[in-house]
């Protein structure tokens, strides 16, 4: 008995739709999309059924619906980046923002883990090493590794900005909108203390992350190791 596969949802179409245009370009950072009257006529569905698809690209972060106005790609700046993907906080509550004491940028070949979590298997992969501070205090270490064939050049245009993500949204087209990240608390260590120059046995927080793209592809692995004396990581839950 052969079995049927399940059809995909009518609104996923019109989803899978539009990311495809903005990967490819056609709607790039900030473009406004077609109505939902339009992508209905277009892609032959109900306007209800496009309409629920631009709430989900929304939901995701994909698109921006301004009222009386229409929708727009979603276009990183380095303060919503900072706010959606750099999570420590004061201890009134207000964001972070840290500033940049060291950067190195080196091209490698990938390790056997980095190859199976990094899109495309990676045999060259960017790593990209910074320290942050913060009122002049250290405040982090973060180590990034991330495909050479979606980031060509990647080196060459060190120093880079303090926010990766509005780099790689508009130099490469690559728009990171969602991160998985794994919190471990710890000890500083013995090399890392000479880094901050702090004793080896401040406690910290490490953590770990995956990045994703518009397609659901893992473009970035972050090692992290944060200082959290003066600040602390801040999760929202809806």
């Amino acid at each position: 008995m052969t079995e049927k596969r399940a059809q995909p949802k009518l609104y996923q179409t019109v989803f899978d739709a539009i990311i495809e245009r903005i990967v490819s370009g056609d709607y790039g950072p900030g473009s406004m999309l077609p109505s939902e009257f339009d992508l209905a006529a277009e892609l032959g569905v109900s306007q209800g059924t496009a309409r629920k698809a631009l709430i989900e690209l929304e939901r995701k972060g994909v698109i921006e619906r301004r009222q009386g106005k229409g929708s727009f790609v979603t276009q990183r700046t380095p303060e919503s980046s900072l706010f959606h993907f750099f999570r420590l906080r004061d201890a009134d509550g207000q964001q972070v923002v840290p500033e940049l004491s060291a950067e190195t940028v080196r091209r490698r070949k990938s390790t056997a883990a980095e190859q199976r979590q990094l899109f495309g298997n990676p045999a060259q992969v960017f790593e990209i090493e910074r320290t942050r501070g913060w009122h002049g205090k250290p405040l982090c270490q973060e180590v990034s590794v991330v495909p050479v064939d979606l980031f060509p050049g990647l080196a060459e245009r060190a120093p880079l900005p303090n926010t990766l993500y509005v780099l790689f949204q508009q130099a490469y087209a690559c728009a990171v909108i969602a991160a998985e990240d794994d919190l471990k608390a710890g000890l500083l260590g013995a090399k890392l203390a000479e880094v901050f120059h702090l004793p080896a046995e401040t406690p910290v927080l490490f953590g770990q992350r995956r990045s994703y793209d518009l397609l659901d592809r893992v473009v970035e692995l972050r090692a992290s190791v944060y200082l959290t004396t003066n600040a602390s990581y801040a999760v929202r839950m809806d």
